[in-house]
């Protein structure tokens, strides 16, 4: 069943409460509905993966023997519901079906001479469509197979009416050398990778973060110490995340890296570069406190906004530096008047395209309008990056370029003491003769 929510804001006939909010106050008062297990997960989010769940995240548990699958699974479940961090735990197991077991006395068939393997043969054409004969016509073939009238089929109590043939030829009733037991069963076996998957999924609890919660489901399974032969996976959109968050360092490495020789061969230096790349780590801070403020939780929008922050911060450090490095160049300025001369200048410029910046992620960050819960976090992440990042910049930059200069200056000197010749040498000169 879908709910479809009215788009959030402050008018009148628009919500005030976010998706999270809602759910839990239905949550609580679905519970209270008698026989009936409800699951809520918010249809808008971003998902990956085929597999559908009642939940958002997953957590798929893979083995060999579905046997101790099944017996595992669900003492996992138990366990997580006893997390207030994570809600609406559930599997995908399906106990709903019934089965019978022919359990046989191999005693009293082997005194009769019967054996399991005929037991099985009658089973088999009782109820396992046995094709025994094909019919040819001229224009067509059908296949001929032996089964009991489907009526029989129904009832565990047919089993009662089945006869083994024994090898003196007598008709033995299968109760006799046999009894059966009824149990519950699977109404179907999921498969990961080949081999047998229950999936646990699950929501967080608002205020809780996937981080936590798959954090919390890793100490819970080895709390329980589940044999080695179960494995478990995270699926979906919790793999994306787990993922995502093991490559960010990678990615935002490869990102700095590729700015630096850009910016390298845009200003032929080797050290003001790093002046522009030392305005991200503001913008990274700014982002996570306005997240750590806000309450949201670090999820993958959040990490597309932080990586966004990367092209547009370093965009005030790049209007200083290039200032003040043309200015040293042409006009012979000193470092210290050049990148003077560049924070007076290039200040307006900088407010300007900054708050362009702010004031187009504003929206974002606010979260109304439809689909307003999944953008919110691209956009306060985006904000606070910009405004920490504005504070800090504007007051830092010119101290690491004049620091970053001397350096350069000193480097020089160095390279310089190295190539003049030792005290006391003599350069030989040519003889007059």
């Amino acid at each position: 069943m879908f709910i479809t929510l009215k788009p959030k804001g402050w008018g009148k006939d628009e919500r005030k409460d976010d998706v999270g909010t809602i759910m839990a106050r239905l949550r609580q008062k679905l519970s209270k509905v008698t026989g009936a297990n409800l699951f809520l997960q918010p249809n808008q989010d971003i998902r990956v993966g085929g597999r559908s769940s009642k939940a958002l995240y997953q957590y798929a548990l893979t083995d060999q023997n579905i046997d101790e699958l099944n017996s595992w699974a669900p003492k996992l479940v138990t366990k997580l519901q006893g997390y207030p961090q994570i809600k609406d735990v559930t599997s995908d197991q399906q106990f709903r079906g019934l089965q019978e077991n022919v359990v046989v006395d191999r005693d009293a068939a082997a005194r009769l001479g019967i054996q399991p393997q005929a037991v099985d043969s009658t089973l088999y054409s009782a109820f396992g469509q046995r094709q025994v004969s094909i019919i040819y016509t001229q224009q067509n073939q059908y296949h001929v197979v032996l089964e009991v009238d489907p009526k029989f089929q129904l009832e565990p109590t047919s089993l009662d009416k089945i006869y083994v043939k024994s090898p003196s030829g007598n008709q033995v009733p299968l109760s006799t050398i046999a009894h059966f037991q009824a149990s519950n069963t699977p109404l179907s076996v999921n498969h990961q990778g080949q081999f047998p998957c229950v999936t646990i999924t699950f929501n967080t609890a608002p205020g809780a973060s996937l981080g936590e919660a798959t954090q919390i489901i890793q100490r819970a399974t080895k709390e329980l110490g589940m044999p080695s032969g179960i494995r478990g996976t995270f699926a979906g959109t919790a793999q994306v995340f787990q993922s995502s968050l093991a490559t960010e360092p990678l990615l935002i490495l490869t990102a700095l890296i590729a700015v630096y020789i850009m910016l390298g061969m845009l200003y032929e230096s080797l050290i003001h570069p790093l002046t522009i790349l030392s305005t991200l780590p503001s913008a990274g801070l700014g982002a996570l406190l306005a997240m750590l403020v806000t309450g949201d939780e670090l999820s993958i929008v959040s990490i597309i906004g932080i990586i966004l922050l990367i092209g547009i911060v370093k965009k005030n450090a790049i209007m200083m530096v290039d200032f003040a490095l043309d200015a040293e160049r042409h006009e012979g300025l000193s470092p210290e008047e050049s990148i003077y001369q560049a924070c007076l200048i290039r200040f307006r410029p900088i407010m300007m395209t900054t708050m362009a910046a702010l004031f187009g992620a504003l929206p974002l960050a606010i979260g109304m309008g439809i689909g307003s819960e999944l953008r919110k976090p691209l956009g306060i992440a985006i904000v606070g990056g910009l405004i920490v990042s504005q504070m800090l910049t504007l007051y830092t930059t010119p101290v690491i370029y004049l620091f970053l200069d001397q350096l350069r200056q000193r480097w020089a000197l160095r390279r310089r003491g190295a190539n003049l010749p030792a005290p006391g040498w003599q350069t030989p000169q040519p003889s007059a003769g």
